[in-house]
């Protein structure tokens, strides 16, 4: 199973803001799509960072409610790092965890295609353990 095999099942929607935009109305943006964390895209369209729900809490607790009011470049997390249709669950699951990333982009040939989570890539290693089961299961009937 790839990260394509997610993004078909889940959809390639992403959720962009940009860098000057307020971490007020991205906050709210994330509450009113239910999501964890948005892309921050240049003018050009380039992706510059990303912003979760972690960084929003972090910069309030750091700088109080006022910090609402700056732009998401403020607490943006710059470094992105991110992944690749042909990029296996196994080896975003460990990306994920060794690098304890919720979020990851997914970028093909230079342009953003997708995101997932890591509820994402959990939910469909199950569903390929059940699948796996299953196929067990009736290789031992059929024997």
């Amino acid at each position: 199973m790839t990260v394509e095999s997610i993004l078909k099942h889940k959809g390639s929607d992403v959720f962009t803001v940009g860098p000057e935009d307020s971490l007020e109305a991205t906050a709210s943006l994330l509450h009113s799509r239910r999501i964890g964390a948005v892309i921050v895209k240049a003018m050009d369209g380039g992706v510059v960072g990303v912003l979760s729900e972690r960084d929003i809490v972090r910069g309030i607790a750091q700088g109080g409610g006022t910090c609402l009011q700056r732009p998401v470049k403020d607490f943006m997390t710059g470094k992105v790092v991110s992944c690749h249709l042909k990029d296996t669950v196994i080896e975003v699951m460990a990306l994920m965890t060794d690098r304890r990333i919720r979020h990851l982009p997914v970028i093909e040939e230079g342009k953003l295609v997708g995101m997932i989570s890591i509820g994402d890539v959990v939910k469909r290693r199950i569903d390929e353990a059940l699948m796996e089961a299953d196929e067990l299961r009736r290789y031992i009937a059929a024997g």
